[in-house]
């Protein structure tokens, strides 16, 4: 089970700091908007900005974790603890309340979630997820009651982008809303958020989290080493939830792999190619998206190189090496650029169950056109230096 305080939160101090200075000068703001990339926190700083408001024993950094009221929110089963989120409609789930036993089992194996976490905690496949108008009418309805303990009640909406039109009945309480109530919006993407809603929110930009917060993490919590610690790190970009579906996965040298692949291509050694593909079409659809996901991130600091940016490069130091070789004998910018385009196609296509053997095999036999014939693909921008 996972402790929602401010201390079980990774990285993220400079907000956490922000946070608990809104509650001790008493300017908490009534409706809030946590605005992130995926993968930094932000669902679980509400959680625990919503718990250290309501602790009945705060010290002046965070909540006891040992009351009543913190007991009740570790479990997220405090009376005035309300979350809405997008769900899958269906004859039996009509309102996000009818899937609160997934949400709360979800959040207590992990509360770094995103949609496809949240989609194979229901086995909602491909449907589509919204908050609809009767999510908007219940939320009315749940704050509309007296809190029953707390001093204030709290709604949770985990990415509001999934609201559409039917949002706008949610602007009067949110404007004017009963006495001690807090809104906290969740969002990853403003764009596709309501202007009306953003509107009437205080934003509040939770910024991506460092490298060495996330190496730091992989290393302490799942036992890598330094070197696959920082390889993760920087495949995942800021994103813990990438970093750990990273880690759960076997050890892998995908550097090294990709590397040789590469080499493949130059020399055209047709035999090898094969056999790449025989290996690559074993690994299973997530082993091979996060190849092709490495292989794109891998060309884009190979592209920093041979645009002479290197001190802009985050790759690990053995990675960096070998990305210096292959710069130097086999890649030029307008190959690195072909390649990641063909790269994004695959990945593309795996995600939609595209037969691996047949996709490895084309896309290394459009590696050795892109490499050793220099032939591009038609639409490739050209790029002189």
């Amino acid at each position: 089970m996972h402790q929602m305080q401010f201390k079980e939160i990774i990285g993220q101090e400079e907000i956490k700091r922000q946070l608990v200075q809104t509650v001790a000068e008493n300017r908490v703001s009534h409706a809030q908007l946590f605005l992130s990339a995926e993968g930094t926190g932000a669902l679980p700083l509400a959680i625990a900005y919503a718990q250290f408001i309501n602790c009945l024993d705060r010290s002046a950094t965070d909540s006891c974790g040992l009351c009543s009221s913190c007991r009740k929110y570790e479990r997220y089963i405090h009376p005035d603890l309300h979350f809405s989120y997008p769900f899958f409609a269906s004859k039996d789930v009509k309102i996000a309340v009818d899937v609160l036993e997934e949400w709360r089992t979800m959040l207590l194996s992990d509360p770094y979630v995103d949609l496809d976490i949240w989609r194979a905690q229901l086995s909602a496949d491909n449907k589509q997820a919204n908050i609809n108008i009767a999510e908007c009418h219940d939320i009315i309805k749940k704050l509309s009651y007296k809190a029953f303990e707390a001093e204030t009640k709290v709604l949770i909406m985990w990415l509001p982008e999934y609201l559409e039109k039917e949002g706008n009945s949610l602007l009067k309480i949110i404007e004017e809303p009963p006495a001690n109530t807090l809104f906290l919006l969740v969002a990853t993407n403003q764009e596709h958020i309501l202007s009306t809603l953003l509107s009437r929110t205080q934003i509040v930009k939770i910024p991506k989290l460092p490298g060495e917060t996330i190496e730091q993490y992989l290393t302490g919590k799942h036992n890598l080493s330094a070197e696959q610690a920082a390889t993760y790190s920087f495949l995942a970009d800021g994103n813990l939830i990438e970093a750990k579906a990273l880690a759960a996965q076997a050890h892998n040298d995908n550097a090294e792999i990709f590397a040789e692949w590469l080499r493949m291509g130059y020399g055209n050694r047709g035999l090898d190619l094969v056999s790449f593909t025989d290996q690559a079409a074993s690994w299973g659809r997530e082993n091979q998206k996060n190849f092709l996901k490495y292989g794109i991130s891998f060309l884009r600091e190979c592209s920093l190189i041979l645009s002479g940016a290197d001190s802009l490069v985050k790759l690990p130091l053995r990675t960096l090496d070998t990305a210096h070789k292959l710069c130097k004998y086999v890649l030029n910018l307008n190959m690195a650029s072909a390649i990641i385009s063909e790269l994004e196609q695959a990945h593309y296509h795996i995600e939609r169950n595209a037969n691996p053997k047949i996709l490895f095999l084309d896309v290394s036999l459009q590696l050795v056109k892109i490499i050793k014939f220099k032939t591009l693909p038609k639409g490739t921008q050209y790029i002189y230096n």
